[in-house]
């Protein structure tokens, strides 16, 4: 017959007098019985279900993050709109060349800016651009670790994938398990809610 400690549910030896195991006394009298209840059952572990940030939520944030980065780049792009003026002027541009300089250096500016932006960001400890963070959301590999900025790099490129077709690659967040976007199932990331 086996037979249990009432204090911590150890199995002990019928004759013994205390628990070997939390030394709780046993039978203070030799006639007292002890308990045969099987010892409890141990506690459920907690599971922490994660939260994916959905469709709405992330384009929340990258309404954020374009204009923070538009008012922090149309400082530089005058600067640069200025300088070309100038400089072609000087040396005899016709307008139109001038605005397709003009054209090319903005875009480029943009177009480099926004992947060092959202690259070096999601890649960093905080995992998140401003916008996600202001959102409590964080980019994470399919374990729920940090990304490197190779993986950041590929996502951020992989984004013109999702707007290609009818940014049909977005809109696939708010029908996937997990809230994938395209770019987040090409670049094995999540996007979670914290």
């Amino acid at each position: 017959m086996a037979v249990y400690c009432t204090h911590c549910g150890a199995a002990v030896d019928e004759r013994a007098r205390f628990c070997p195991t939390c030394g709780n006394v046993l039978a203070p009298q030799i006639d007292a019985p002890l308990a045969v209840t099987p010892p409890p059952a141990p506690a459920a572990p907690v599971v922490s279900v994660a939260r994916y940030g959905g469709f709405w939520i992330r384009f929340v944030a990258v309404v954020i993050d374009a204009v923070l980065l538009t008012a922090v780049l149309a400082p530089v792009y005058l600067v640069i709109f200025v300088g070309v003026l100038g400089a072609g002027h000087a040396v005899g541009m016709p307008w139109r060349g001038r605005h397709l300089v003009m054209w090319i250096a903005g875009r480029s500016l943009f177009f480099v800016a926004w992947w060092l932006y959202e690259a070096l960001l999601w890649s960093s400890p905080r995992q998140a651009t401003v916008g996600k963070m202001l959102l409590h959301l964080r980019v994470t590999d399919l374990q729920g670790n940090p990304v490197s900025f190779a993986r950041a790099t590929a996502r951020h490129f992989s984004k013109y994938l999702s707007g290609f077709f009818f940014f049909i690659g977005y809109i696939m967040a708010a029908f996937t398990e997990r809230h994938q976007a395209l770019h987040d199932m090409i670049a094995g990331t999540l996007v979670r809610q914290d």
